[in-house]
């Protein structure tokens, strides 16, 4: 457990013990000679004031009364402590850009255990929980944050974990498979192909894709899936590749992509095929250098001001940023503004969370929505001589949506 501030020393009393002093009041003389008679009267011996008790040392962390205690529940060890570190750092760096004396943040490491984390974070009294950053993570700690009418804002994109208290920071496939499809109807493609990845996430990216293409008034040709095995992405690009298509979805990450796409640019009709990514492509920094996925479109968060936080993040800690840690910056952000309305020792402001005009940050303009889901302005990329370039702005806020 870790703060964003510093810890007051606690001091101990100790026990005092007084002794009375003995006087003699007559001092004898010789049997024969006469008694002495000391002059006025004897001393009066004061004793010491008594000392109020100390009061008890109370459990966990010290209360503060000035401030808002806001846990982060992030992994800061095991396989993603670097992700989980990268938001924490994001967050401290946050409080110092905004100069906030209103919150205060306390780090609880979830990879050895993200119940005991939030049960710790509780009964410190944070009123308010940002993170888990796994949908499995969330699974725990909201039950545990519900019970104490504490709100969790979670780094995560499953959506089958918001709601009820629990809300999602995380980017959802969703959005930014609807946004690029669009963008690709809008310039005149009708026919689409899908090239998935296998489990929870490649099954809420197909649904989303048919769903995109037949809104958008296009049609979905093929849809193949892929997994990790070797020789996975050759045999569904085969497949995928007897069928005919304009464009291609590549639902992966930015590696899946500069993998099967030397593959596509073999198949009959894929030579000129238009390649879609996601918002996965978006945390390769360096997913403009690829040559093989130039002319790529991708939609994502804006980058506007993603490459000068980088720059100061890399100067304050000596390394790049995840890209998700922009998540846990713009957390903090939203904490700050509605913390002007949230009085220290009262419950957080939870329905501030569901304003419709929604909150700006790094990543640009966000809002939740009744399901706890964060609807972000997306903006799409093509990759272009070595770099992503943007060839459809982010709108700036909701207004009129």
């Amino acid at each position: 457990m870790a703060e964003a501030a510093s810890k007051p020393q606690r001091g101990v009393l100790g026990a005092l013990r007084w002794t009375a002093l003995g006087f003699a009041a007559l001092v004898a003389g010789c049997a024969s000679g006469p008694r002495v008679i000391p002059e006025g009267p004897p001393p009066t011996i004061e004793r010491p004031a008594e000392r109020a008790a100390p009061p008890p040392v109370q459990p966990g962390l010290p209360q503060d009364e000035e401030r808002h205690r806001v846990a982060l529940l992030v992994p800061l060890s095991g396989t993603n402590a670097g992700v989980g570190q990268s938001i924490a750092n994001a967050t401290m760096l946050a409080l110092l850009d905004t100069n906030s004396d209103r919150v205060r943040i306390t780090s609880y490491d979830t990879a050895t255990g993200a119940a005991e984390a939030a049960r710790r974070a509780i009964a410190d009294g944070n009123g308010l929980i940002l993170g888990p950053l796994l949908s499995e993570d969330v699974r725990e700690v909201a039950p545990i944050a519900r019970a104490a009418d504490v709100p969790v804002l979670s780094f995560s994109n499953d959506t089958s974990v918001a709601g009820d208290g629990t809300y999602l920071l995380g980017y959802v496939p969703t959005q930014s498979i609807e946004r690029v499809v669009n963008y690709a109807r809008q310039n005149g493609v009708t026919q689409y192909a899908g090239l998935i990845p296998g489990g929870l996430y490649g099954e809420r990216a197909s649904t989303a894709f048919v769903r995109a293409v037949e809104d958008a008034g296009g049609e979905v040709t093929a849809m193949e899936t892929y997994d990790s095995r070797p020789g996975s992405i050759t045999s569904a690009v085969t497949r995928l590749g007897r069928n005919p298509f304009a464009a291609v979805l590549i639902a992966g990450t930015g590696n899946s992509a500069i993998a099967a796409a030397p593959l596509i640019r073999r198949t009959e009709g894929g030579s000129d095929a238009r390649l879609l990514g996601t918002e996965l492509w978006n945390t390769d920094s360096s997913i403009g250098s690829n040559d093989v996925l130039d002319g790529a479109w991708f939609a994502s968060v804006p980058d506007n001001y993603y490459r000068q936080y980088a720059t100061k993040y890399r100067t304050r800690f000596g390394s790049a940023p995840y890209r998700l840690s922009t998540l846990g910056y713009d957390a903090v952000l939203l904490t700050v503004r509605l913390a002007r309305d949230w009085r220290v020792g009262q419950a957080f402001p939870e329905q501030r969370l569901l304003d419709r005009t929604g909150f700006a940050g790094l990543d640009g303009a966000f809002r939740f929505g009744r399901d706890g889901v964060a609807e972000r302005m997306l903006e799409v990329q093509e990759i272009r001589d070595g770099q992503t370039v943007t060839v459809s702005p982010a709108p700036a806020n909701f207004e009129g949506r």
